[in-house]
């Protein structure tokens, strides 16, 4: 069921999306379409939906709505955030600690990602290029060239819903000496060096994708403007330890819509009023656009099909990361280190548990006589009628049973509609 600030947010698109498209044409494509139909659709029986019966009674009913499951979808956004932590959960290392960064792009700047929001490949440069940096900030440091395990994700929108493409990494405090096959801790950042360093990777990645005459008079003026280096962030001291902690530490900066719908003030048909909170000032602000620029402040941040938004780089890569398990947990003990086992794994939660945390009942139990309810029916908006145990049964697909005199009889049934004896295996949900 969606909020009223989610029906607002649907409202807008219902309302606007056709007219959107024929204004700006280059969103006018299959993939963009087909990825705000299906935030439309979702958890709406029109989307698809799988039934389910209990097969002992056969009274209750549950259809289960199909959801979307996209990060763009304010209804999934807390199965996304729920993903993106099993995700992460999964490729931490045990022992290592983490660092929090990071880095962003020039106000000036940001317009060659624009342009290449439909592509992707400048977006998959950056979170490269913000690899190599912190690598060679570390190098650096250290006075050694070290491979480092780094989590990159990349986030397009800033607070106030416009284009503003940054990364946010979690870092290993430390690294290998592939030439001594030493592991090498790293006790105090450079804070300061990263600024520089952050300039010079970024504009010679620009400078190599961008060949055009405009982005070498750009990269010019930043070294007269920032003489410091580019704006980066580095969290003093460690995120979160345990695994579930470090995940959500980074879920909570990433996993997250352009503007949060509980932010929309007021939706007037053709205007949308909302606020956030500026970043440098620390105060409210409250702005009105018109509705297309609302969703055009939406959209812009659906990234290229296929795009990955969360890409490991070195010591984080598993295959690297195997090669090197035994030097690390070396170099760890070493330091004073106690590697406690492995992290934990978050596990995945199904429609089952997260219905069970909200509402303290669980949805796959018959309301009438307490047994398991068993999938009955899947039926899909494109493909039909994938499944349907009541045309099993009517096939004939079930075996008789016997009964008590050892003599073979067909199991008495009732239509769908009324109560059932069904001899039903139990369906994971």
């Amino acid at each position: 069921m969606r909020t009223a600030d989610q029906n607002i947010f649907h409202q807008i698109f219902e309302d606007h999306w056709d007219e959107f498209k024929e204004c700006y044409e280059w969103y006018n494509t299959e993939y963009y379409e087909e990825v705000v139909q299906k935030m439309l659709g979702c958890g709406k029986e029109e989307g698809g939906y799988s039934e389910y019966r209990c097969p002992h009674c056969g009274k209750d009913l549950r259809r289960v709505c199909f959801t979307c499951k996209s990060c763009f979808c304010l209804s999934c956004s807390k199965v996304y955030t729920d993903n993106f932590v099993v995700q992460v959960s999964r490729v931490l290392q045990p022992g290592l600690k983490y660092r929090h960064t990071i880095l962003t792009v020039p106000e000036d700047g940001r317009i060659h990602f624009y342009r290449d929001r439909h592509n992707g490949g400048l977006l998959s440069a950056l979170m490269r290029c913000g690899y190599e940096c912190l690598e060679d900030v570390v190098s650096t440091a250290l006075r050694q060239q070290v491979k480092i395990g780094i989590i990159v994700v990349v986030q397009t929108h800033g607070r106030s819903g416009k284009y503003n493409p940054h990364l946010h990494i979690i870092m290993t405090s430390g690294g290998i000496n592939e030439s001594t096959g030493k592991w090498v801790e790293l006790g105090y950042f450079p804070y300061e060096m990263i600024h520089k360093k952050w300039q010079y990777h970024l504009s010679k990645m620009l400078r190599q994708m961008v060949l055009t005459d405009e982005m070498k008079s750009l990269i010019g003026r930043w070294y007269k403007k920032y003489q410091k280096g580019f704006v980066a962030y580095v969290t003093k001291g460690r995120v979160p330890e345990r695994c579930r902690g470090i995940a959500k530490y980074l879920a909570k900066y990433v996993a997250s819509p352009p503007i949060a719908v509980s932010r929309i003030i007021r939706y007037t048909g053709q205007e949308v009023t909302y606020w956030y909170k500026d970043h440098e000032t620390k105060k409210k602000e409250v702005v009105t656009v018109d509705v297309l620029t609302f969703i055009g402040r939406m959209v812009q941040h659906i990234l290229p099909k296929g795009f990955q938004r969360i890409r490991y780089y070195g010591l984080q890569a598993t295959k690297t990361f195997k090669k090197w398990i035994e030097v690390i947990k070396k170099g760890l003990l070493l330091a004073g280190r106690v590697i406690r086992g492995v992290y934990e794994v978050v596990r995945g939660k199904r429609y089952r548990e997260r219905y069970k945390e909200i509402s303290g009942r669980d949805p796959m139990i018959c309301r009438f006589c307490g047994h398991e309810m068993a999938l009955w029916k899947v039926w899909h908006p494109k493909y039909g009628t994938i499944y349907d145990e009541w045309e099993n049964l009517k096939a004939g697909k079930y075996e008789p049973l016997v009964n008590d005199k050892n003599t073979r009889e067909r199991h008495s049934l009732r239509s769908p509609s009324g109560g059932i004896q069904l001899p039903l295996f139990p369906v994971r949900v």
